[in-house]
């Protein structure tokens, strides 16, 4: 039996940024709002996910 790359793996969520990631100065963006947009994405694309993979709890 060989292994096979699942065509359509669950999400996987994005690193949460450490604490000391934000350097203070007010960037726009902030590390932190890039990681809120990337949780949006992720709980969007799990969402679809899961649409597809009803079986999957």
């Amino acid at each position: 039996m060989t292994d096979v790359a699942d065509p359509d793996p669950m999400p996987r969520p994005p690193p949460e940024p450490d604490l000391d990631a934000c350097c203070g100065n007010g960037c726009d963006p902030c590390i932190f709002d890039l990681y809120d947009l990337a949780k949006d994405e992720y709980r969007q694309a799990l969402r679809a996910w899961r649409e597809r993979h009803p079986e999957v709890p």
